[in-house]
């Protein structure tokens, strides 16, 4: 149960150390090419869309494995 609770903030914080860095990059890029924004936000847009992925899987995974290591559950 330990190791799950460890999974789970260790993929929270992973990824919103990554959405902060690729929001952050993506805002200097528009900054520095306001033209480019549409692309820009697009690409950041999908970036974010699988982080968001990696951590609804672990989030999923760690509720597969809790009913299976919980007795009873």
């Amino acid at each position: 149960m330990l190791g799950l609770g460890i999974a789970l903030g260790v993929a929270a914080l992973g990824v919103g150390i990554g959405q902060g860095i690729a929001a952050s990059s993506a805002l200097g890029g528009i900054a520095r090419q306001p033209e480019a924004a549409g692309k820009i936000q697009t690409a950041m847009l999908i970036a974010l869309a699988f982080m968001e992925l990696v951590f609804l899987l672990t989030f999923v995974s760690a509720l597969i494995l809790q009913a299976k290591v919980t007795p009873g559950a």
